[in-house]
């Protein structure tokens, strides 16, 4: 059964049942990463990292010519 099925089931039900709608499938997609971004800042600011920036420097530093 897909996610959209299982969707259309739970609101089916949840009609008959007089009970509120299941968020749509992706709804709180931005909110759980935008929480997990937020979770792994706070993290490294206790860890005593840099909290931002750190997925650009290592993409700088993968990326950049290699001196031979």
């Amino acid at each position: 059964m897909s996610i959209t099925q299982q969707y259309l089931l739970d609101t089916h039900r949840a009609r008959l049942h007089g009970e509120p709608e299941p968020p749509a499938p992706g709804r709180h997609d931005l909110d759980v990463l935008r929480a997990l971004r937020d979770h792994r800042r706070f993290r490294a600011v206790i860890a005593g990292r840099p909290a931002h920036g750190r997925v650009r420097y290592a993409l700088r530093r993968l990326l950049r010519p290699h001196a031979l």
